[in-house]
C-alpha cells in the first residue's frame, strides 16, 4: 500500500499516511488532531540498469554524460 507524507500547517509536524492509491487526494489530520494538512511530493529514488538496452552499460553512447553532449 502506498505511504503518502503529509504537513501539518498548524504545528508544523511531518507525518506519513498508508491508504490506497484511490484515496490518495482525500485530506488527512495531523497526529495531534490538527485538520489544516498539505501533501507533500516525494522524491523516488530508481536504480539499477535503468535505460540499458541489450545488456549495454546504461552509459554506452546517446544522452548526457554518454558521450554524445561532449560534455
Amino acid at each position: 500500500m502506498p505511504r503518502y507524507e503529509f504537513r501539518c500547517r498548524s504545528c508544523g509536524d511531518t507525518f506519513e499516511v498508508n491508504r490506497p492509491m484511490a484515496a490518495a487526494a482525500d485530506p488527512a489530520a495531523c497526529p495531534q488532531g490538527h485538520a489544516d494538512t498539505v501533501k507533500l511530493l516525494s522524491a523516488v529514488a530508481v536504480t539499477g540498469r535503468g535505460g540499458a538496452v541489450g545488456g549495454a552499460p546504461a552509459s554506452a553512447g546517446g544522452g548526457c554524460c554518454g558521450g554524445a553532449c561532449g560534455c
